[in-house]
């Protein structure tokens, strides 16, 4: 059977629709890849791309994504919502049919060395790809963002990129740097809240994420609070185009934590708070699996179709609120079966 990877590059554009073709479009006409799908956020200033296919043609497909992006994002420029590191702020492989943790490490080192070498660029590697433990967590990494990136290079630390130059140049000031892995398949999702100002979404994702809480006392001791949920990363934000808030995670194992577990805490503390929600929204692609668990949860059903399911899935996690919806294309299975 034919050896199938995902590949999700997240790239620091989303408001422009010139740009966001052109860094798109570098990616198709690769026998071999497939461009799963293309998502920007206007609030974010970002776009979450997904590829899928044989190995070798989706690494090379992420490459041309970092390589163009290098030539029309200027990150001098950009400002979201959003943490990023770098024009394209990361660049994960997921092994999905035939595949496994260590294909896509070895990828992810490839084309680290890649983009040092051909594009001049600096490289993390985080994930199941990481050199050290301490690098394993993307947003440790991404800790200072872009702005901080040039003092931690001129101070010779935390975390200096693991290929690539080192040294502060025009190259670097333009495009900073991308952070490229290995990883399990992460669910970005986001639950929409009825409020503006963020603040009860802010307080919700310091409680439902992994890392919970840091507290301090009078003298300046600090300890760290766990959160709710497993494998989460988590925080609030306001939604400006919509007039709402979001509470925007990273699901980073799905068997753990899934989709409809995720909605639910967050709806549960919500409503302590007196908001409601207002639906919610995958950023990229889902596996089947996690729906269908969705639709037995929302429909009470263990002997309904896996369409069938589905469909309970998106009407109880609402996930055609702010945008429709298509379960062909935003199942990872499903689109992988129509792209042959």
């Amino acid at each position: 059977m034919v050896q199938i990877v995902e590949c999700v590059p997240n790239f620091s554009e989303g408001r422009d629709q010139a740009i966001i073709e052109k860094i798109a479009n570098s990616a198709k006409n690769i026998v071999g890849a497939r461009v799963l799908g293309i998502e920007p956020d206007p609030d974010y200033n970002r776009t979450v791309l997904t590829i899928a296919g044989e190995p070798e043609s989706v690494k090379l497909a992420a490459f041309n994504v970092i390589k163009t992006a290098y030539e029309y994002i200027d990150m001098t420029k950009h400002s979201g919502e959003h943490p990023r590191l770098g024009a394209v702020d990361v660049c994960p492989f997921i092994p999905i049919q035939n595949s496994t943790m260590e294909d896509c490490s070895i990828l992810a080192k490839e084309l680290a060395i890649q983009v040092s070498e051909e594009l001049l660029l600096p490289t993390f590697l985080y994930g199941f790809a990481a050199n050290s433990p301490e690098r394993e967590l993307l947003s440790d990494i991404r800790k200072g963002e872009y702005e901080g990136f040039k003092e931690r290079l001129e101070n010779g630390g935390p975390l200096l990129p693991d290929y690539g130059p080192t040294t502060w140049n025009d190259r670097i000031e333009k495009f900073g740097a991308v952070v490229i892995g290995a990883r399990k398949i992460l669910v970005a999702y986001n639950v929409n809240l009825k409020e503006k100002d963020a603040a009860v979404a802010k307080k919700v994702g310091t409680i439902i994420r992994s890392t919970g809480r840091l507290i301090k006392n009078a003298n300046g001791d600090k300890m760290r609070v766990n959160g709710m949920l497993d494998m989460v990363q988590g925080m609030g934000l306001p939604l400006e185009s919509h007039g709402i808030s979001q509470v925007s995670m990273n699901l980073r194992d799905v068997s753990i934590t899934p989709m409809h577990v995720a909605f639910e805490a967050v709806k549960s503390i919500a409503n302590d708070h007196d908001v409601e929600l207002c639906g919610s929204e995958l950023v990229g692609l889902v596996p089947l699996e996690t729906m269908v668990e969705a639709g037995k949860w929302y429909s009470g059903e263990e002997s309904l179709s896996e369409t069938e399911l589905v469909q309970w899935a998106i009407k109880g996690l609402g996930l055609d609120s702010l945008y429709e919806f298509d379960p062909q294309e935003r199942i990872i299975e499903w689109a992988i079966k129509g792209g042959q």
